[in-house]
């Protein structure tokens, strides 16, 4: 039996462009008292500039902090260090894991579905991207990673708000939602940001989103009287469209969201999902869902990175909860319609 969700360690992947704000936020982690146990992993220890007085012991490759934090440097293998800190006395509350700037999220997120021990002790729990205000829209233009980093995100810190204009602010946000109309987004000066909002958010859970702004999954018309969604572009309708903001629609980047009130044949629905990955899996870069089977008391929640899914029954539906499925995909060229169907076929007929 594979170890319940709840009792591996929650990882977070934090990216962000070069300067975005992603050291502030680490040293955040690593010096403030928030009586919590966090392991940082980062690609170099200067790049941090870890305050000396805050260091109570540095064993090898290891800093330990006097707020019960310890600090790593990724040094070659990932999977190691993952395996040296499970073994460490006192189990960490969550694992922080930083990419370089210039790095796409997907290697780093994928050890998480790959290695055997890992899996066993710990599940990628969000992708953390922090952005630059000022700068975002010019690298979204020149940096393929930055649209990744942005497209990979369940959460995005937009940081450095307070140097732009409003509209400035409203653009950036457009262009952001139009990659990835679904991750949290969190406007921010210096990265103050409440660490809770960042950190085990078990943001693969689509209710989050849902419960703020459950108007991103009604794309433009709504629904047809089926309850499916109409076959539309996902033109993901801003807030305060009142407000003439720009609709962008992002030629390279689609998402594509699917929602069935009906439940699903598990004997159908999870081999349909394995096959897509493994065809289509290049071009999608994160799927993720909670379906409701027929016969079966229990949601399940599944994510994905390219090729790679994990799933798991998370909890029993509650009284009153409305049973229905609800599937994200964000990647490039996906094919829309044969997702559709598939996904159609999938549906029981009671």
């Amino acid at each position: 039996m594979p170890e319940p969700t709840s009792q591996k360690i929650p990882v977070t992947v934090l990216t962000g462009y070069l300067g975005a704000g992603k050291t502030t936020l680490l040293n955040r982690i690593l010096s403030e008292n928030h009586g919590k146990k966090y392991a940082v992993i980062v690609n170099e220890f200067g790049e941090i500039g870890i305050d000396n007085d805050l260091i109570i012991g540095a064993d090898e490759e290891v800093f330990e902090m006097n707020n019960g934090c310890v600090c790593c440097t990724v040094r070659g293998d990932l999977v190691r260090i993952l395996d040296g800190l499970m073994k460490r006395k006192g189990k960490f509350d969550a694992i922080i894991v930083e990419t370089t700037g210039l790095a796409d999220p997907a290697p780093v997120a994928q050890t998480f579905f790959v290695d055997e021990d890992v899996q066993k002790n710990a599940r990628l729990d969000a992708v953390v991207t922090v952005a630059d205000a000022k700068w975002l829209s010019d690298r979204l233009k020149d940096a393929p990673e930055a649209k990744n980093q942005i497209a990979f995100a369940d959460v995005i810190v937009l940081n450095k708000s307070d140097l732009v204009s409003k509209a400035e602010l409203a653009e950036v946000e457009a262009r952001i939602r139009a990659i990835n109309p679904y991750a949290k987004l969190h406007r921010t000066e210096r990265c103050k940001v409440a660490l809770s909002d960042v950190l085990e958010r078990g943001a693969f859970d689509l209710d989050r989103i849902l419960e703020l702004e459950p108007e991103f999954l009604e794309a433009g018309d709504g629904h047809d009287h089926h309850g499916h969604e109409h076959h539309e572009h996902d033109h993901h309708h801003d807030h305060d469209h009142g407000h003439g903001l720009k609709h962008y629609h992002d030629e390279e980047m689609q998402s594509l969201s699917l929602r069935s009130d009906k439940p699903l044949d598990p004997s159908k629905f999870m081999p349909w999902l394995q096959n897509l990955v493994a065809s289509e899996g290049q071009k999608i870069l994160r799927s993720k869902g909670i379906l409701a089977f027929s016969d079966d008391d229990d949601r399940y929640v599944f994510q994905g990175v390219h090729m790679m899914l994990e799933g798991d029954h998370q909890r029993a539906w509650k009284e009153g909860e409305p049973r229905e499925s609800r599937l994200v995909f964000i990647g490039r060229e996906l094919p829309e319609q044969t997702i559709r169907d598939g996904f159609e076929s999938c549906i029981t007929a009671r």
